[in-house]
């Protein structure tokens, strides 16, 4: 009886233990530490990776340096491992009771973080035919850099905090450099040039993203500033209405060759014919953006359609318009007579030729398929057509406007011809550039790797948002230094010129880059100026070479202790001299020097702020700038336009930055 009860005994306990839940887990460590790696030099640095709960784990490096954790409840571990001098290549293991993670080529050297937006993005290699690299061929040709290694963070959104990604280090090579962050390579290539020790980027940037979308939930609640969006992302029941309103759509995924957006259909040419009735369409005024509903912004394709009227049908006639932001095909009377398609057109001005055999006399339509693929969707002006006689017809004021494909979280949702829009609910797109979704996805999952600091090129998206900038910026910086646990050094790029709008009066990146000159203020911060090598007529100047060496420069002079001027002149102070002001400059390096035989760009006013243009003239290390209408000047500004070119700088080649006196 009693083997019998023991038998029970023990038959109960089996199934007790067999019903417990399996608690190992696999060794993992993120892809941040993955072969031909670089590991900040001379440095306590961070592992950290997932195994079973309660179980020993140890890294060792093969430079003599072992350390060892016990993973917690959830089988997480992380710990430390001491550095030595630059050098290398090394192999890192970490080691379970069962498994071991072995990573080989691994350089010990200087690690550094480079984010921000398209002028970041953009690969050495360009993106041509419009957006290039200066010099591109020759630099991928020459880039045999074995010590300079880069690993790219994938394009990723989350409404909430990742802890991983997925992609690997590669190092530069003539095979591997043309898909590298053309400005981040050239900081890189930099540094290793001067220090000769092996230079680590993690790149993590996507174009057209502003910067609160890089920015933590935590950080950006306390500015107030997006409490509407970030409220919208948290509630479910929106979201689902939105989810709900595109999954009864068609789905097609995104084209990712030229050759694809070529081929790209949604069966929707009979709205290019003269005889679709267009009569529900809305109503848009062009030039202008065709991209928002009720003034909430979509990125898709739609068509615009108008009407215009010729009496001389006995000559080809040519359409000309500003550009077609950024994407589009056209149609004259139902017939395809041009467009452009493909990466980089975006800012290309239109001209093409309508034949007189597609015209009639009297009444001809006009239908344009506009895709917008992110940012603003517009069509700039002028818009016109002009026989070959001369005759000139403004296309420009009422189109008619219909939506026939949405991107919606990376796909296509396209709408029937007949489907009706009044019912879309309001969709506040969760994208890449809505607040804090590019840091849970693209900055938290890095932030226990140790880095040396921060490069960063952005604000173009937050232009039209200066005074928000001002509190945003410093925010965002302070915001990394938090969850990296300390204070790093942060070197940022000033927008370059270009023309955000033709009017005069209605400039404003001076503003956003003013603003980012304010960000100096923050500790251990750089910036490099711009305003001599933008491109007033494209937002993504060829010249990253200097951008890079002008970053690097700042790197050399503040932690890595070489003797050399890395920033050009910034305004420091204004004095009042009779019917003149003396303005006063920090890094003026060995001198003031102007570019021409005369200063240009400066402009000054009296109290009641009207800006003349200013006499200018270096005096010393100092500017004294005058108007002889002005007789009591109280403020100055200088390159305070869309596309001002610089004419002040140091003699070491540095420009001074944009300024105004009343931000002071």
């Amino acid at each position: 009886m009693k083997t019998y009860l023991y038998l029970i005994i023990i038959a109960f306990g089996l199934s007790i233990f067999s019903c417990r839940p399996n608690l190992k887990k696999e060794l993992k460590v993120p892809d941040l530490f993955s072969d031909h790696m670089v590991l900040q030099q001379q440095q306590d640095v961070n592992f950290w990776g997932a195994y079973t709960p309660g179980k020993k784990i140890s890294v060792s490096g093969s430079w003599g340096e072992e350390t060892t954790a016990i993973t917690d409840a959830g089988g997480q571990w992380t710990l430390k491992l001491a550095t030595p001098n630059a050098g290398g290549p090394y192999t890192v293991k970490i080691i379970s009771r069962d498994s071991t993670i072995t990573i080989d080529d691994v350089l010990i050297g200087e690690v550094w973080l480079a984010s921000g937006q398209s002028n970041m993005e953009m690969p050495l290699k360009g993106w041509p035919p419009n957006d290039t690299i200066l010099n591109a061929d020759q630099e991928i040709l020459q880039a045999n850099y074995s010590n300079i290694r880069m690993l790219t963070v994938p394009k990723k959104i989350s409404r909430s905090p990742l802890d991983t990604i997925s992609s690997q280090w590669i190092a530069a090579t003539a095979e591997t450099a043309g898909d590298f962050s053309a400005t981040a390579y050239f900081f890189a290539k930099r540094l290793h040039k001067a220090l000769n020790i092996p230079i680590g980027i993690i790149h993590s940037s996507w174009g057209g993203t502003p910067a609160e979308a890089w920015t933590s939930k935590e950080k950006i609640k306390k500015l107030g500033d997006f409490d509407d969006q970030i409220k919208t992302i948290e509630n479910p029941q929106t979201l689902n209405a939105i989810d709900k309103w595109f999954n009864e759509r068609p789905v097609q995924e995104i084209p990712e060759t030229d050759q694809q957006w070529q081929d790209l259909s949604f069966s929707d040419l009979a709205l290019a014919t003269p005889d679709f009735d267009d009569a529900g369409w809305e109503t848009i005024v062009l030039p202008g953006r065709y991209d928002a509903i009720n003034s909430v912004e979509f990125d898709g394709a739609v068509w615009l359609r108008n009407t215009f009227d010729v009496q001389d049908v006995s000559v080809d006639y040519v359409l000309q318009i500003g550009a077609i932001d950024d994407m589009d095909a056209t149609f004259v009377n139902g017939q395809k007579i041009g467009g452009l398609v493909g990466a980089g057109f975006w800012n290309v001005a239109r001209e093409m030729t309508i034949p007189k055999k597609l015209l009639v006399k009297g009444k001809n339509t006009i239908a344009i398929r506009a895709l917008d693929t992110g940012g603003n969707g517009a069509v700039s002006g002028p818009m016109s057509i002009t026989s070959k006689k001369g005759e000139t017809i403004s296309i420009e004021g009422a189109w008619k406007r219909h939506l026939v494909s949405e991107i919606y979280k990376g796909r296509f949702y396209v709408y029937d011809l007949q489907t009706d829009l009044s019912n879309r609910p309001d969709v506040l797109q969760v994208n890449q550039n809505l607040p804090t979704v590019l840091f849970n996805a693209m900055i938290n999952p890095l932030v226990q790797y140790t880095i040396k600091g921060a490069i960063w090129y952005q604000g173009e998206s937050n232009v039209g948002r200066d005074e928000q900038y001002k509190k945003l910026f410093p925010a965002m910086i302070e915001d990394w230094r938090d969850r990296w646990g300390y204070e790093f050094p942060f070197y940022f790029v000033q927008i370059a010129p270009f023309m955000y709008n033709p009017n005069p009066e209605e400039q404003v990146s001076q503003k956003l880059r003013d603003a980012q000159r304010l960000a100096l203020k923050t500790p251990k911060t750089g910036m490099v100026v711009t305003l001599d090598i933008g491109n007033a007529t494209n937002i993504h100047p060829a010249n990253k070479q200097d951008v890079g060496k002008r970053l690097a420069g700042l790197a050399l002079a503040n932690d890595y202790k070489k003797e050399l001027v890395a920033s050009g002149p910034l305004y420091k102070s204004l004095e009042k001299s009779e019917n003149k002001l003396i303005v006063t400059f920090d890094h003026v390096g060995t001198g003031l020097h102007q570019a021409d035989t005369v200063l240009t760009g400066f402009e000054i006013a009296g109290a009641d702020k009207v800006y003349l243009p200013a006499q200018a003239m270096i005096v010393g290390d100092k500017v004294e700038v005058s108007n002889s209408s002005i007789a009591t000047p109280k403020y100055v500004r200088y390159a305070w336009r869309d596309t001002s070119e610089a004419s002040l700088f140091n003699r070491e080649g540095l420009p001074a930055s944009s300024f105004s006196s009343e931000a002071e």
